[in-house]
């Protein structure tokens, strides 16, 4: 399937992407690392990479968080432990919520006397 050429994004989502991009560039040139040996420790290409940090919103989640965790780049919390719980927390979650979100059909009112 390919990719949306114009996705439509909302203005907070932009601006948190662009958020993010800029804290990967700022923590990558603190660091000293270049940007193909970040791109190479990530195991990506260098123009992914910048893409990344321009902010493109077409750029791999996955690759995103990847980068992010090698630059020191805190996405939900700092320490390990406290993620892990978090995540089992929501694991938990999920198994008592339904699958699925279906609508519920109701039969049309008829209300024309």
């Amino acid at each position: 399937m390919p990719k949306p050429v114009n996705r439509a994004a909302s203005r907070y989502a932009q601006d948190a992407i662009a958020l993010l991009g800029n804290s990967i560039r700022v923590a990558r040139i603190e660091q000293g690392l270049r940007m193909d040996e970040t791109a190479e420790r990530a195991d990506i290409s260098r123009a992914l990479l910048r893409r990344i940090e321009a902010g493109d919103p077409g750029s791999s989640i996955g690759a995103v968080f990847e980068v992010a965790a090698i630059v020191g780049v805190p996405l939900f919390e700092a320490e390990r432990s406290r993620l892990a719980t978090h995540l089992a927390h929501q694991t938990d979650k999920l198994t008592l919520l339904p699958g699925a979100v279906r609508t519920r059909r109701t039969a049309a009112v008829k209300d024309d006397f």
